[in-house]
Parts: C-alpha cells; sequence; structure tokens
C-alpha cells in the first residue's frame, strides 16, 4: 500500500490549515470536496484511512456518506462540532461505519493519536486477508481483489438460510463457491445435491427435481424421490438455472413459495426443508426481458447475490496456480516433469483463458502427464509462444507496447517519481513496479 495516505473528504473552500497540519505529520493526503469523487477513489484500495470534516455537519448528506464509509477495506475518522453528535441520524452513521471521531476545535496531539490507531487497525487487517486469502480461503485460490471482494461477500453469505444465484462465466468455479456456502454454513452436516438443469432431458427434468410415483410415467417402476427432496436438511444447488424451461419455473416457484413438493403421478404435498443456490452463465435480467425467464423466480431465487469474476479479471491470481496444480497433480505428472518454464509462465499471462479457471486446470493437467520436458512449455500447454519468440505482432505484444508507452510517458511527466505515476495511472504502487519489470522499463531510460 505504500506509506500513510489519507483519503480527505472536506467541504468546498474548507480552512486548508488542517490537511497542511496532517501532512506536516508524515501523511500523504488526497483531498477532495465531492462524496462520489471520495466513493471512487476508495474503491481504488490505495487509501487504508479516510477522514471527513463535517463542518458544517450538513455539508454532506448522510446518505452520502453512508454510501462512502459502508464498505470495507478502510477505516473512517469523523471531524464534526460536539453538537453534531446531538442528531440521531449522524450520530448512528458514526457509530456505526466509522473507526472513531474527533469533535471541533482540533486537538492536534489527539488527532494524530486517532489518525495512527486507525492506519495501524486498517494496514493490520489488509496484510491479514493478503495472509489468509492468498490460497485458502474457502478451500479456493486467490488474493485478487476481485477475490477478496468475493470473500468478503461469502461471509455474510453464510450465516443466512435465504436463496443465493451465483452468476458467472462457464469454468470460474459457481459449484465451488455454493459448496463452499453450505460447508460453512447451519446446513454443514446435511446433504449437497447438484442438478445441472442444462444437462437432464426435458421429459425427464421435472422426476428428476420433484421425483414421481410408481406408475407415473412408462418405465416408473418404483417411487423414486427427486434431488430436493433427497437436498432435505442441506441445499439443492441448481446449476444452469437459465436452461430451466418455463413449465418447470412454475414448479419450483411454487416449491420457494409453500416449502412443499408433489412428485410426480401423485398429489400428496411434500414439507421439504432445503436451501436452494442457483447458478447461471447467462444474464438473467436479460432472459426475464425476452420471456424466458419469469420474472417473479428470477426476484425468489436472487434474494442474495454473488458473482464469480473470471480469470481475465483476477489480477495478479493466475501466478498462483502453476505451483499449487504442481502438488495438487503430483501422484498423475511425468516423473520427468518438475515445474514450469518461463516462457510457459509468460504465455500463460498472455494467454485471455475464455474458458476461465476450468481450461486452466485442463490444460495443466494435460501438460503435466503428457510433457516429455523437464519444464513444461507453451507447447506442452498447447498454448501460443510468448510474443517475443514470434515474427508477427500479437494482441498481447502490441497491447504490451501501448502500456509501456504510456508509463514511459507518465513517468518522464513526473520525473520518474514512481508514486506519483501510479496515482496518474490508476494503480498501485507496486502493481506498478510489477509493470516496469515486465515490460522491461528502467526509470532511468
Amino acid at each position: 500500500m505504500g506509506g500513510r495516505r489519507l483519503l480527505l473528504l472536506e467541504p468546498s473552500g474548507s480552512d486548508q490549515r488542517l490537511a497542511g497540519m496532517i501532512t506536516s505529520w508524515g501523511w500523504d493526503i488526497q483531498p477532495v470536496s465531492i462524496p462520489a469523487q471520495a466513493r471512487d477513489l476508495a474503491s481504488k484500495g490505495k487509501h487504508l484511512v479516510g477522514l471527513v470534516v463535517m463542518d458544517p455537519p450538513e455539508a454532506f448528506e448522510l446518505s452520502e456518506l453512508e454510501r462512502l464509509t459502508a464498505k470495507p477495506g478502510m477505516e473512517w475518522i469523523g471531524v464534526l462540532p460536539p453538537t453534531a453528535l446531538l442528531q440521531p441520524g449522524r450520530a448512528k452513521l458514526i457509530l456505526e461505519n466509522f473507526h472513531d471521531y474527533h469533535t471541533l476545535p482540533v486537538d492536534p496531539n489527539r488527532l494524530s493519536v486517532i489518525l495512527g490507531h486507525a492506519f495501524g487497525k486498517a494496514e493490520l487487517m489488509h496484510n491479514l486477508d493478503r495472509r489468509r486469502d492468498w490460497r485458502g480461503r474457502y478451500d479456493m485460490i486467490g488474493a485478487s481483489p476481485a477475490m477478496l471482494q468475493l470473500y468478503r461477500r461469502m461471509d455474510r453469505v453464510v450465516g443466512v438460510d435465504s436463496p443465493v444465484l451465483i452468476a458467472g462465466e462457464s469454468g470460474t468455479g459457481k459449484e465451488l463457491v455454493a459448496r463452499a456456502i453450505h460447508k460453512h454454513s447451519a446446513r454443514a452436516k446435511g446433504p449437497f445435491v447438484a442438478v445441472n438443469c442444462g444437462e437432464l432431458p426435458e421429459h425427464l427434468i421435472q422426476a428428476a427435481l420433484f421425483g414421481h410415483e410408481r406408475g407415473a410415467f412408462t418405465g416408473a417402476h418404483q417411487r423414486r424421490i427427486g434431488s430436493i427432496e433427497a437436498a432435505a436438511g442441506g441445499v439443492i444447488f441448481l446449476d444452469e438455472i437459465g436452461d430451466l424451461q418455463l413449465d418447470l419455473q412454475a414448479n419450483l416457484l411454487r416449491f420457494l413459495q409453500e416449502k412443499t413438493i408433489v412428485r410426480l403421478g401423485s398429489t400428496q404435498l411434500i414439507r421439504v426443508d432445503v436451501r436452494v443456490i442457483a447458478a447461471t452463465n447467462v444474464d438473467l435480467r436479460r432472459a426475464v426481458e425476452l420471456g424466458r425467464f419469469r420474472e417473479d423466480l428470477y426476484y425468489r431465487l436472487s434474494v442474495l447475490n454473488l458473482h464469480v469474476p473470471p480469470l481475465s479479471a483476477r489480477e495478479g491470481d493466475l501466478d498462483l496456480f502453476p505451483e499449487l496444480l504442481l502438488k495438487q497433480f503430483e501422484g498423475i505428472k511425468n516423473p520427468r516433469v518438475r515445474g514450469f518454464s518461463q516462457d510457459a509462465l509468460r504465455a500463460m499471462r498472455a494467454y485471455s483463458w475464455p474458458g476461465n479457471v476450468r481450461e486452466l486446470i485442463n490444460r495443466v493437467q494435460h501438460a503435466l502427464v503428457m510433457s516429455e520436458n523437464r519444464l513444461i512449455t507453451p507447447g506442452d500447454l498447447e498454448l501460443p509462444p510468448p510474443a517475443s519468440e514470434t515474427n508477427v505482432a500479437s494482441l498481447s505484444s502490441a497491447r504490451a507496447a501501448a502500456s509501456r508507452d504510456v508509463i514511459q510517458a507518465v513517468l518522464r511527466r513526473t520525473e520518474n517519481n514512481v508514486s506519483e505515476a501510479a496515482r496518474k495511472l490508476g494503480i498501485s504502487r507496486i502493481t506498478l513496479y510489477r509493470l516496469m519489470e515486465k515490460l522491461a522499463i528502467n526509470r532511468s531510460e
């Protein structure tokens, strides 16, 4: 995260002495006067501490401050007149969303201590998140901002029993997320039953979900309970829910509303206690607009929403997989294989991974078994070689060249100040250093 960086939100035209005083304590201040600006900067994850000056108290709408301070990742301090704490809404906001507050007039020693404590707490939480999340939260891999956000949302979801809708591209690991929710919830001792709504034949899916009685249809020689009934006390996971035909959507909606099912060929209502987790790789809102998915069912399923990010949006996570997969597949790999070549790692970083983690695991597993080299090559992964080894300019090489030009131009404008350049580029200093190393950029050039 760099040094002690402070996001300062104060009304336009405020006395600048406070900012100057905090700067003299060694803080790097980013001042803004509009909550929307502060929210945008806070979302980039560059600041651990935020300071909001509420003088006069009405300078900012409470709803704006609530939106700004509600998200985790930063510790917020409020500076306000003592009378402002007599306002119930403002006092509630301070109690629920702020690390601490300081009443005017400013006591430099006390404010300095408050800011220091806030920074220490935020840094401790940030470092704990990085150590805890890089390869093990919920049995998942990843420490990118996108994955940390997913973990935080899962923390909220596992503690309640409402339906969950998991969205994400194919191969991102939606069933893994569903299993993690089940494993860490109060239903962990109950069954987890997965049904792929897109793979079952249309004439069988109703019986598969709700069960059937003997003689309900040709070939029904005995009673069978369906997947929903089999999941009683646990979780039913409905994958590819967007492929469920409309008449069955109505049956599923009735179950969600009444918590009862009727087996095919029967009229008896059976009460079933089960949590429903559904997953989709299609835009269900769009499917509703097109009449392919029931709107009432959509709102029943999406009480809680999770989005599993694609591998292309998980900055830095790709570097975690090779070593871990090497250990995971130790028992099946060619004994000759010792690891991955640098060319293979570069080829993996340059590839877009349309099949996401599923494709990555498939290619690595294939390479570990079939490779006859000591180090896995791009060819073993069936990936094109790094752009530097080809005579034809690829999209990735063109993108790298463009990135190099932009970074060099910003470094020139900032007189090779990496912190300032990172700020202008909208990335962290660590990310900028990583890009400079990857693109072979020397500040002395």
